[in-house]
């Protein structure tokens, strides 16, 4: 017989993934990766962001 003890469940997990691997070879979004020069968009948003003060960013193109 298991005892339960309310409070101790461990639900911390961790998945390491890759986001390219969900998304399909011919899903439109990567048509349109391809077709599309999103460079631009660092230009725009480096105000936004500090390169020596905090956490990692997200790539603001993703």
């Amino acid at each position: 017989m298991k005892v339960i003890v309310k409070g101790r469940e461990n639900r911390d997990q961790l998945e390491i993934f890759s986001i390219e691997g969900f998304v399909p070879a011919d899903h439109l979004l990567r048509k349109i990766d391809s077709a599309v020069d999103f460079n631009h968009i660092y230009d725009i948003v480096e105000d936004l962001y500090c390169a020596d003060n905090g956490r990692p960013s997200i790539d603001p193109v993703v």
